[in-house]
């Protein structure tokens, strides 16, 4: 099923989660490394990462939305991909909550609700990852139509399943 949501002809979700779940993944390792040595800037430096990867992974719901609307009803591929979005969507809400509650002081110790939260989305994301990964490689969502291992580039304007190679 070909990506209804692309930029420069690819699909845009998949180019779009890398920021928010890389920027997430590493506010987690940031939290760590402040709790082993006690440097606030690490403090400083996992909220930042934090606030940058909840708006990339706003922005990238957007065509994961479009996309997953674009799946026929009644397929795995529909359900996985609702398992998918709901689990991001709780993934942005506990960094979110991680966020709120140190807000007003992000130099200072996270509370362990903001380390739980922050742990917990963290776990949660490798989940909707692996989710992701299934219905792109098993389920063929957002693979374009007749997609080969000689397909031209995307940028030349001839379809996937074209096998004249220039």
């Amino acid at each position: 099923m070909e990506s209804k949501a692309k930029l420069a002809r690819h699909p845009a979700h998949p180019i779009l989660i890398v920021f928010p779940l890389g920027l997430l993944a590493t506010s987690v390792i940031f939290n760590v490394v402040y709790l082993l040595n006690d440097n606030p800037a690490m403090s400083v430096v996992s909220y930042w990462m934090t606030v940058a990867g909840l708006i990339g992974g706003l922005a990238a719901a957007v065509p994961g939305l479009i996309d997953w609307m674009a799946i026929p009803a009644g397929t795995r591929a529909r359900q996985v991909g609702a398992f998918h979005g709901i689990g991001n969507v709780i993934v942005l809400l506990l960094f979110g909550l991680s966020w709120f509650v140190r807000r007003d002081e992000p130099a200072y110790a996270p509370s362990m609700v903001a380390l739980t939260a922050s742990f917990l989305g963290f776990a949660v994301s490798g989940v909707t990852g692996w989710l992701g990964g299934e219905l792109i490689d098993r389920l063929g969502v957002g693979v374009d139509d007749g997609a080969h291992l000689n397909s031209p580039n995307s940028l030349s304007g001839r379809p996937a399943s074209d096998s004249n190679i220039r």
